[in-house]
């Protein structure tokens, strides 16, 4: 039966990445990872999470070699209003989503009122807002 490190192995085989290259890009030390890929040390969960980000794996797969199904999602609307005040203020596209994440909470705790549109100005408003009060 596979182990963590037989996994890990065979997707940094297969990514075509060296020990090196993993250990590098994982901030941990080549001998450590030599260890964990030949069993002979058992991993943290922050390690553990590190290697999964490089290699693009879930931490599932590397622990038990298996993975959740997949939880199928909406797709994101971002408003044009937002990506207009987005544009504007140069944020990335992690903080409009961000910022329409915040929204999206707002408006479900005041479910029993009626929502409006916001303009790009409202958007840049709740921006401000929520960077002011939480940096």
């Amino acid at each position: 039966m596979p182990t963590t490190g037989d996994r890990i192995r065979a997707i940094r085989d297969a990514r075509g990445l060296t020990q090196d290259q993993l250990a590098e890009d994982a901030n941990i030390s080549k001998s450590f990872l030599s260890e964990v890929e030949n069993n002979h040390r058992n991993i943290s969960s922050e390690n553990l999470l590190r290697i999964a980000n490089v290699l693009g794996a879930s931490i599932d797969y590397l622990m038990r070699g298996e993975t959740k199904e997949q939880i199928r999602r909406e797709p994101v609307v971002i408003p044009p209003e937002l990506s207009q005040a987005a544009e504007e203020l140069g944020l990335s596209y992690q903080a409009t989503l961000e910022i329409l994440e915040a929204h999206n909470s707002v408006v479900a705790r005041r479910s029993d009122k009626l929502t409006k549109r916001l303009s790009v100005a409202e958007w840049k408003e709740l921006y401000t807002g929520i960077k002011r009060v939480y940096g």
